[in-house]
Parts: structure tokens; C-alpha cells; sequence
């Protein structure tokens, strides 16, 4: 029985891009109590590689977030497996604004601790008891009220292109320091303020609700769907746009424009960008936001150092690799020192 991709990347790209046919880039999440995930894991695997869905996958005991690329024509079909499984019937999908055929090229179903890195101990909270849901409508009017703090549950890489107006942008690189960050910063308004949160599709929100209730916050809110739903119903309902600039993804796309404010820089010449880019050097791929041009001068590298060895030959490239680990650590994005401009 296959439980594992026989395909690699640039394989399945080749016959995606020889079918033609277009796929659509979803993203959903759910709360749920899973007994066996191993078991479960290997359920998802089957059927959703039968219906060649791509994208990664997490499940835990305590539910599933899922970042996915399905067939347009296997969509119905999918989504009719989904309400075969109780706990996810009905469930919103988050449908890409923008699509994109490659946006992911392997079907990767991981078995983890948390469905979301957070480091919390869920056992010393009710994480049940969530913040009040609010759709985009109800979302522009909170966020106008000047007794609202509006706060960015993402990273510093992705606010950094694209964040709300008058949003708190906590400059950290995980989501498990924001928690702290953002409760210090609001230690005294727990009572008089309505703290109201968003993310990229409202998982991290889920968490984090429950967690300030837990910590003494009186009024907490989050926007239902995230940005991803927050763009879609602005769209669909003919609403206005608070939303300066782009949508951090994390498929290939890396980016979906919500609107046309670029707000940020490139980090090695300083103009206006807000394109990511993963460094070319395997040894090093650090995410970090490029412009064109440089990524013309610098063959797609974040320095002189890294281009060096990306223009070796692949063998010499692979022997300077050996025994190394990554020399730019994942939570590390945008931050190295040879980018000039960074935030």
C-alpha cells in the first residue's frame, strides 16, 4: 500500500504542467480530538493521493491544518470525502485568491505534537472558550472603534508585506513569542480595550483567543476565515479594503495580493518590493524579500558569499554541504546581516 510520494518535485511538476488542468489552492483547519493519528494519517494519504491532492498536512490529537492543491475537477469529490469524516463535515475551506497550478508538488500528511506550534500547555486553560468570531463587515467596524487594539497574530516576515491599517505588528519570528509579546505590551488594557486579532486563515487565532480569556482579557474578537476569507467576502460584498498590501502564503506563491500598496522594501537595495525569495545556495535558502533586478545581479542569492558557492559546480557544492547544518536557522527569515535593508 503507498503511504509515501513516489514522484519527486520537479517530476510532478512536469505532469501538471503536461495535464493542464487547473487546481485550486485551499487551506483549512479544525479543532478536534483525533485518538489514533498514525491511523488517520494514513486514511488522509490514501484516499486524498487517490484524488491527487497536493500539500502539507498536519495532524495531532489535537486536529488538522491543511494546506492543499486539488484538482478543479476532483473538488466536489474532495470535499465529499471531507464530510465522510464527522468532524470535518462542513468545514470552511479557504479557497486561494490567487491560484496557482504549482503552488504545491508533494502530498505531505506529518503526524505532530500541536497542529500549531504555540508552547502552550493546553492543559492549564479551557481552549474551548474562544474569542467571538466577527466576518469582515463586522471586522472594518471594530477596528474603527478607538477602543479597539488591533493585533497581528503573524511573524515579522509576513506582517512586513501586508498587515492592516493602524494593526499591532509584534516583531518577532514565531508565533509562540507573539503570545507573550502582545499580552505584555497590553497588560493594561485587559479590561477597558476590545482586543481583536487576525491571521493568515484563523488558526492561530483559535488558540490564542482562548489563551487571552484564559490570561484576563474581558472583550476578545478575531477575524473568522483570516485575511484569506477577509479578501474574499471584501470582494464578494463590495466592502472596503483595510488590508494594506499582501497576504503571506506558505505554498510557492509565498504571496497573494490583497491590494496594490506595497509597503515594504527589498532587503538589498532598499526600493519598493514586497516579492520573497528563498536563497539560491542550498546551503543557506533564507527567505528574504528581493526585487527583480537584484535577483537578475545576485543569480536569486542573498549575498556575494552565498552566489559564490551557488555557481560552483553541483558536486563541489555538495561536498561544502557535508556534515553542515542549514546556516540560516528557519526562524531566522529576513534577519541575516548581509541583507542591508531589512526590517
Amino acid at each position: 500500500m503507498q503511504l509515501y510520494n513516489t514522484l519527486s518535485a520537479k517530476e510532478r511538476a512536469a505532469l501538471i504542467q503536461e495535464a493542464g488542468h487547473e487546481r485550486l489552492t485551499i487551506s483549512f483547519y479544525k479543532y478536534a480530538h483525533i485518538g489514533n493519528t498514525s491511523l488517520f494519517r494514513n486514511h488522509l494519504f490514501i484516499h486524498w493521493n487517490e484524488l491527487d491532492v497536493l500539500g502539507r498536512i498536519y495532524v495531532a490529537h489535537e486536529g488538522i491544518n491543511a494546506q492543499l492543491s486539488v484538482p478543479a475537477e476532483n473538488f466536489e469529490a474532495f470535499k465529499k470525502h471531507l464530510d465522510t469524516i464527522s468532524f470535518l463535515k462542513g468545514v470552511r475551506l479557504n479557497i486561494a485568491i490567487e491560484q496557482d497550478n504549482m503552488s504545491f508538488l508533494k502530498l505531505k500528511v506529518k503526524v505532530r505534537k500541536k497542529i500549531v506550534a504555540d508552547g502552550l500547555n493546553d492543559d492549564t486553560f479551557d481552549v474551548t472558550n474562544k474569542g467571538i468570531h466577527v466576518d469582515a463587515e463586522e471586522f472594518n467596524t471594530l477596528i474603527e472603534d478607538p477602543d479597539t487594539v488591533l493585533v497581528d497574530m503573524r511573524n515579522h516576515y509576513e506582517s512586513e508585506i501586508g498587515h492592516f491599517k493602524n494593526a499591532i505588528t509584534p516583531d518577532v519570528d514565531t508565533f509562540r513569542d507573539s503570545l507573550d509579546t502582545i499580552e505584555a505590551e497590553l497588560a493594561d488594557h485587559k479590561e477597558d480595550k476590545k482586543l481583536v486579532m487576525y491571521c493568515t486563515g484563523g488558526i492561530r487565532c483559535e488558540k490564542a483567543s482562548a489563551y487571552y480569556k484564559h490570561k484576563g482579557f474581558k472583550q476578545v474578537y478575531q477575524l473568522e476565515g483570516g485575511i484569506i476569507e477577509y479578501a474574499r467576502q471584501v470582494e464578494n460584498k463590495k466592502l472596503e479594503n483595510k488590508f494594506m498590501g499582501k497576504n503571506f502564503v506558505f505554498d510557492h506563491r509565498r504571496g497573494e495580493r490583497i491590494s496594490e500598496d506595497v509597503i515594504s522594501q527589498c532587503h538589498q537595495c532598499g526600493i519598493a518590493c514586497d516579492v520573497h525569495e528563498n536563497c539560491a545556495n542550498e546551503a543557506c535558502h533564507l527567505l528574504f524579500i528581493q526585487c527583480a533586478e537584484c535577483k537578475e545581479k545576485m543569480d536569486n542569492c542573498c549575498s556575494e558569499e552565498c552566489k559564490q558557492v551557488h555557481n560552483l559546480p553541483y558536486e563541489e557544492q555538495k561536498a561544502l554541504r557535508k556534515g553542515k547544518g542549514a546556516s540560516n536557522k528557519i526562524f531566522k527569515k529576513g534577519r541575516s546581516p548581509v541583507l542591508k535593508f531589512k526590517k
